[in-house]
């Protein structure tokens, strides 16, 4: 469930102002909701337009809503009533932060799931395959468990690609050395990159922050993600912060992926 009801309910109090939708006129919000899924609303239910878009949230699949939902607060993003609502109604500026902040993890989360599809098919790998569907699963009922996978999805890929191109590798390297080890297999290290390139700073630079992730992935799981005894006081992050880590995790593991493709495909 990527959105929950009370988040529903979030998005139809602030969108329903005692029956009208936003600053739209009946045929104005039938027109926008058909062209956004497919559906006149008021034609369709024969109610005032906050009634309607009750009606349709009530039967509508969750891909709908979702959908419906990110149109209207682009819109109003887009008109002189977000202002007016800032300057005059607070409550209602309130309101759109919370349902803003909500699409932002609804949408990144749906990007994460796409990645982590691609990722899978790539992968020949069962037990590579089962971390990133937990992880995923995870990020919204269990952060912390989430953290863990997200480290040990990276783990596992370094040593899969080392394996693979029979490096001698060491049980105690820490995740940090492993990839540093698999970054230089590919001649990938930012000192690896030639200065005679161009952009080679910006290369080095964007190599550089991706070794970081697997760093602060690592860091993240041994204060707040899975696998070590926390306090009774632990307070465990929340799941945005999870899905900054899951779909870190991801991009960093699609390209020692990549980079393991090219460098087998160029040896073949």
């Amino acid at each position: 469930m990527k959105i929950s009801n009370t988040e529903i309910g979030t998005f139809l109090n602030f969108l329903n102002r005692d029956g009208y939708v936003l600053e739209f006129t009946t045929t104005d919000f039938d027109t926008f909701t058909y062209e956004s899924i497919g559906v006149p609303l008021c034609a369709t239910y024969h109610l005032s337009k906050g009634k309607s878009l009750i009606a349709y949230v009530k039967q509508a699949s969750e891909q709908d809503i979702i959908k419906l939902f990110n149109d209207l607060i682009t819109h109003y993003e887009s008109s002189s009533q977000k202002e007016s609502d800032k300057q005059y109604n607070k409550q209602y500026a309130v309101a759109y932060t919370k349902c803003r902040s909500i699409l932002d993890r609804i949408n990144a989360t749906t990007i994460v799931d796409v990645e982590a599809v691609k990722l899978k098919e790539v992968f020949n790998s069962d037990y590579i395959s089962t971390q990133i569907d937990l992880m995923v699963k995870m990020q919204d009922k269990n952060p912390t468990d989430a953290i863990g996978k997200a480290k040990e999805l990276i783990e596992s890929c370094c040593k899969t690609i080392l394996e693979k191109e029979e490096c001698i590798t060491d049980k105690d390297w820490d995740m940090p050395r492993l990839v540093d080890e698999t970054f230089k297999l590919f001649s990938i290290m930012p000192k690896q990159i030639s200065d005679e390139i161009k952009g080679a700073k910006s290369i080095k630079q964007v190599l550089g922050n991706l070794k970081a992730i697997a760093q602060g992935i690592s860091e993240l799981r041994n204060l707040y993600g899975s696998g070590h005894g926390k306090a009774s006081t632990f307070t465990g992050l929340e799941p945005r912060h999870a899905s900054l880590a899951v779909g870190s995790s991801i991009t960093l593991v699609r390209f020692l992926w990549d980079s393991y493709e090219r460098h087998r495909n160029k040896t073949i």
